[in-house]
């Protein structure tokens, strides 16, 4: 009988301990407050990034180095696609089929689109219709994010941070290429000493509707204006059927190089000449460092990258652009407006 009994106290004791750590777990959640509610995403656009993006959010380890990103959840989408881009058709259709498959709504305009979202991501791939699309998402006043590249015309880049800054509405845009923790990491190692030049490199094909580097150079050319920073203030440009080479000077005379190839691997890279050390840099590291800005962007409205950087950066391949149909005279930028 006494056995018994000291095995009904200990069992007794056992069950009152799990009912208090319980209540304990319970206590601490309600003071510390509900989690806060993730960023309803909206994306226009799913002929390029949109998939793999999606997938990134849906399987993000809420224990993993970018559990950030679980503070983000798509929505709805708006499909997008150009009938002139014969290539993006295939990724057109998995996208929507990706996107019908994992139960996000697909709407048929970015009117109904609004309604439902506190933020938006422009992923389409052509350019020509950012300035539009961002027009209608600006006057809703929600955060905007727009791959690359931010419009096909400088004129157009202008105008969609012009509406955004009147609206007061965070923008910002960028290449993935800018965050690859490897390229981030050149601008303030010690070792490499005071960054003194950059030649960057990336593929660049070419696409009918869009100006050359607009397309797929905009990669190398961001990684280069990444490590370099902003005061390009004259460009020149070499073109090949296969390679583009295009060489900035900067204003206070450093060089930095962007080299575009349309032959040979399609890698990224750059090499970083700095007072101390010259290194490598530029490589593609994932989408998961870009998508973990974008949401922190979309939680503080605080861009990562200026708007006057991005404008300097579609400067510089409109001024290439038009180096080449001038047989590869240097071209001026325009100085920006703060001088």
């Amino acid at each position: 009988m006494d056995t018994h009994r000291a095995s009904l106290h200990v069992a007794r004791r056992r069950f009152f301990g799990l009912v208090f750590t319980a209540l304990g777990m319970m206590a601490t959640d309600t003071l510390a407050g509900p989690a806060e509610p993730a960023v309803r995403v909206g994306v226009v656009g799913l002929d390029a990034h949109a998939v793999a993006w999606a997938k990134i959010l849906a399987t993000t380890d809420p224990d993993g180095p970018h559990a950030a990103l679980m503070g983000m959840k798509i929505v709805a989408a708006v499909a997008g696609g150009s009938p002139d881009i014969p290539e993006k058709q295939q990724p057109l259709a998995k996208g929507i089929a990706y996107f019908e498959q994992a139960g996000i709504s697909i709407v048929p305009s970015i009117a109904a689109l609004l309604p439902q979202v506190d933020a938006v991501m422009l992923l389409g791939v052509d350019g020509r219709q950012h300035l539009s699309q961002a027009r209608e998402v600006i006057a809703a006043a929600k955060p905007l994010y727009i791959d690359k590249p931010v419009a096909a015309s400088l004129a157009d880049s202008r105008e969609i941070y012009a509406l955004a800054e009147a609206r007061g509405v965070p923008v910002f845009s960028s290449s993935s290429l800018r965050f690859a923790p490897g390229t981030q990491a050149v601008r303030s190692d010690p070792t490499i000493g005071t960054v003194i030049g950059c030649d960057a490199h990336s593929p660049c094909v070419l696409e009918t509707h869009h100006p050359d580097l607009f397309w797929y150079g905009i990669h190398g050319v961001e990684t280069l204006f990444t490590i370099m920073g902003p005061g390009c203030r004259q460009v020149s440009r070499t073109k090949t059927a296969d390679t583009d080479i295009v060489v900035g000077v900067w204003a206070d005379g450093r060089i930095g190089t962007f080299r575009g190839h349309r032959t040979g691997p399609a890698e990224y890279g750059a090499t970083v000449f700095g007072t101390k050390r010259i290194v490598s840099a530029g490589r593609f590291e994932g989408y998961q460092p870009l998508l973990m800005e974008i949401a922190t962007f979309f939680r503080t409205g605080k861009p990562p990258v200026t708007a006057a950087e991005t404008l300097e950066i579609v400067a510089f391949m409109e001024a290439a652009e038009e180096s080449a149909a001038r047989g590869g005279a240097a071209v001026p930028l325009p100085r920006p407006t703060t001088e």
